[in-house]
């Protein structure tokens, strides 16, 4: 590897460094629904995004909640100390379909009606506020 790109290398490394991510696949609820949580959460600072999710009566924000504990453990992981009050946000959340399960359902007359069970991907990524407030 040439210098340049060795140092081009570093730098996206260091940058990195303060970025935490956590991934949930093969959710079994529809990705609108997921969406519909996730827009709470977004740009929010992550213990005030931990309490929006406890209390929220949707189903999603369960699965959520439990993402992002994972995601900031990842942070902690990462940066070898222990997240403060105030010093990550949620920088990007985004909510991808999954592949689709078919199933038929009987119908009258010898029909069958198709039912498709949906299933999303959730990307949960956190970072300081100080870098997230550069980059925006």
């Amino acid at each position: 590897m040439g210098v340049r790109k060795r140092k081009s290398a570093e730098a996206i490394k260091e940058e990195r460094k303060s970025v935490a991510f956590a991934k949930a696949l093969n959710i079994p609820s529809s990705p609108r629904k997921m969406r519909l949580v996730a827009d709470l959460v977004r740009g929010k600072e992550v213990y005030l995004a931990l309490g929006i999710l406890k209390f929220s009566n949707k189903s999603a924000a369960a699965v959520l909640e439990k993402l992002l504990r994972s995601a900031i453990a990842n942070w902690e992981a990462k940066n070898e100390k222990r997240a403060e009050n105030g010093e990550l946000c949620v920088s990007t959340i985004f909510v991808n379909p999954a592949p689709m399960l078919k199933r038929l359902r009987p119908a009258p007359q010898g029909r069958g009606y198709r039912i498709r069970k949906r299933a999303n991907h959730v990307t949960l990524i956190v970072d300081t506020i100080e870098n997230a407030k550069n980059k925006a």
